[in-house]
């Protein structure tokens, strides 16, 4: 259990805005047992390989070898991650003494909604989001997914989701719209997603008086910007768009701060502004701050979160540990930002932002005129010659987590960032609803990391010097993602394998050399267990959690390896797949009954299955070796591996029925089905001789 020390940061001069508290969890008595199971594999090594009830054979000791190698990598990854999470900082906010000071003088804020393809990102979404951050308590689609009253009960919004949903089935929008806005005018019938010109309107002028809700209140402006996009000229994904949103937001409104979320990401608390204010206009520390990072947090969670989306231990303890060790990564939504430290700025004790000035610059160009002027900042030729996206203006490109390689350049300017979890969460987004979907998603994450620890920008080659080197080894638990799943993929297989084959590779039950295993096994996941479920998850949802990180190591990671390997040898090239945020009713409700979508062939699906087939025919083996043949013998020599065998086999409980038990759509494809047989079967064959 985590142990608390709490200790406030007088920020303000006497009034603190921001109270921190750290926490240290002391585990040396687990440090100090870890390397005895690597211990009990080099006392084999210096033996020649041999075993203690078994044969020397080349079988035997390709076997060990094996088993000492992912013992080295995971103890390693153990002693990597646990460095990094020894130190924790919570912070808290005060906002009212913000008010006080600086109610007259707070800087504007410009917010980018980002959306990419509304065939998989709804535009209805987009519209809740974008009216999240001017309405409380939050979206309307929020609201009324938690109201007594219907969806339909509210005229405005039955009519807004109904000329939305109209437009969007059609693929085409009404001349009646068109002629209210021009910004459609412009998507003539050549027009493409992906060959168009740049299209921009100001659809709400903030700086017109007239501009003013039901009630008389200012509305803020609203920009529209779909920046031009040809064929012979690469688009950048999210990190272009993010860019040419810098450059026209600069010409428009200019806000010091920028607040850039997903579409699906909508205002859960009308307070996170001024919360992520209270940083950055803090009179001692504020004027060190590049970023306000917040936790992706998500609305449409099962009670067990049955693909471990939440990210629960991350968002409660490991961002707060990267916080402590010198600044939380940028994690591409829900993040504040200093506009100047995305143009390139370097940090420097003399850069304290003047806020009242910045406030009252305004532009007094015509709407028409401002909105013709910036189309040319989000045309395809403007960042030739330039720098945007190459080395400090901007986003950086090239990169399947440009968030993430972004956020530590900056760093490595100087500038320090914060990590805020407030009790009410500040932004809720869509998890994914299937299995696929899930571990894409994880597949571009781990890809992207580790091709940032491959480039120069290694954290311990780009950052030397730059940031504290507690920082640089925080970064590496994530951008050692992908090659969890050598070792991962080994374990799952090899042992269960070796047991078809009568091959030991574990001490024998009743020896000593048991007892280290048997330690941190319990140790690890009984501590894994107690954290999970002290941050008010369930002994389900942990169980659930464990069964994902296991498919995600053994597919995604594993691609992503392989991926990242082939771009550095030139044999492929980066790609963006957007993670759908809607699913069909079919779908949604076995994902709100908790069963596993598989549905569609897949060879991650593949992998999954015949790893499942291969460890469910060794745990028979095993079984009609001891119960049918009466072979104790062999219980006491394989109990290790059939104990991890049988394990295995059932947290893939979900795989099997998709196999073979269920008749809905998402149940496993018969192709991947008679795949993962026969290629297990060909496996356990080749083990036996």
């Amino acid at each position: 259990m985590l142990l608390k020390s709490l200790w406030c940061s007088h920020l303000g001069h006497g009034n603190e805005w921001i109270k921190a508290e750290k926490k240290w969890a002391k585990m040396a008595i687990f440090l100090s047992l870890k390397p005895s199971v690597c211990g009990y594999y080099f006392y084999l090594c210096l033996q020649g390989g041999s075993f203690p009830t078994c044969k020397r054979t080349s079988a035997k000791k390709m076997g060990l070898d094996g088993v000492v190698l992912s013992e080295l990598w995971f103890s390693f990854y153990w002693f990597l991650t646990q460095f990094v999470r020894w130190n924790l900082v919570y912070r808290y906010t005060f906002k009212d003494r913000l008010s006080q000071r600086y109610e007259k003088v707070l800087p504007g804020i410009d917010i980018f909604v980002c959306t990419a393809d509304p065939r998989i990102e709804p535009p209805i979404m987009v519209i809740n989001t974008v009216l999240s951050f001017s309405i409380e308590p939050r979206s309307p689609a929020a609201y009324f997914s938690t109201s007594p009253e219907p969806h339909d009960s509210n005229p405005l919004m039955a009519y807004m989701r109904n000329r939305i949903e109209t437009t969007t089935s059609l693929g085409r929008i009404s001349e009646e719209i068109k002629k209210e806005h021009k910004g459609f005018l412009e998507w003539n019938s050549v027009s493409t997603r992906h060959d168009h010109q740049s299209i921009l309107q100001m659809v709400i002028d903030g700086r017109d008086p007239k501009a003013v809700d039901s009630e008389g209140q200012p509305l803020p402006t609203l920009v529209y910007l779909s920046r031009e996009k040809r064929p012979q000229y690469h688009h950048n994904f999210k990190a272009g768009a993010m860019n040419a949103l810098i450059r026209v937001s600069s010409k428009i409104s200019n806000g010091s701060i920028i607040l850039n979320v997903d579409c699906d990401m909508y205002s859960n608390n009308s307070e996170s502004v001024r919360d992520a204010l209270c940083f950055f206009m803090d009179e001692e520390k504020g004027h060190e701050i590049a970023y306000v990072q917040f936790p992706q947090c998500y609305n449409n969670l099962t009670r067990n979160d049955l693909y471990g989306t939440c990210f629960r231990v991350i968002n409660e303890v490991e961002l707060a540990a990267l916080d402590a060790n010198g600044g939380p990564c940028y994690i591409g939504s829900g993040c504040f930002h200093r506009r100047e430290t995305l143009c390139g700025m370097k940090y420097s004790k003399g850069c304290e932002t003047e806020w009242k000035r910045e406030n009252e610059r305004k532009t007094r160009e015509n709407a028409s005129v401002l909105e013709e002027s910036c189309k040319v900042l989000a045309s395809c030729t403007y960042e030739e010659n330039t720098q945007w996206g190459k080395e400090e203006m901007g986003l950086k490109y090239d990169c399947a987590v440009e968030d993430m390689i972004t956020g530590f350049s900056i760093q490595c300017r100087g500038w320090k960032s914060m990590y805020f979890n407030p009790e009410r969460q500040g932004f809720l987004g869509v998890a994914p609803t299937t299995l696929l979907q899930s571990l894409g998603q994880h597949k571009r994450w781990s890809e992207g990391q580790f091709q940032i620890f491959l480039s120069m920008y290694c954290p311990f080659i780009y950052g030397h010097k730059k940031i504290p080197l507690k920082l640089q080894f925080s970064y590496s638990p994530y951008f050692l993602w992908a090659p969890n799943c050598m070792a991962t993929l080994y374990y799952v297989a090899v042992p269960s394998l070796s047991v078809v084959g009568g091959i030991s590779l574990f001490p024998e039950i009743w020896s000593l050399w048991v007892l280290p295993f048997a330690y941190v096994i319990i140790a690890k996941y009984a501590y894994s267990l107690g954290e999970f479920l002290w941050f008010d998850g369930t002994i389900q949802g942990w169980w659930n959690d464990q069964r994902v990180w296991l498919f995600r190591r053994t597919t995604s990671y594993f691609f992503a390896f392989l991926d990242t390997i082939l771009k550095l040898l030139g044999f492929a090239e980066n790609t963006f797949v957007v993670t759908a945020k809607v699913s069909d009713e079919d779908v949604s409700r076995r994902y709100e009954q908790e069963v596993m979508e598989f549905g569609c062939p897949s060879p991650m699906f593949t992998i999954i299955s015949t790893l499942a087939m291969l460890n469910l025919f060794s745990f028979v083996s095993c079984v009609k070796r001891v119960v049918v043949d009466i072979q104790i013998k062999a219980l006491e020599s394989l109990a290790l591996q059939i104990i991890l065998c049988g394990l295995l086999v059932l947290i893939n409980l979900p795989v099997y029925q998709g196999l073979f038990f269920r008749k809905d759509k998402g149940a496993m494809p018969t192709s991947v089905t008679y795949k993962s047989i026969s290629l297990a079967l060909l496996a356990c064959s080749i083990a036996l001789y």
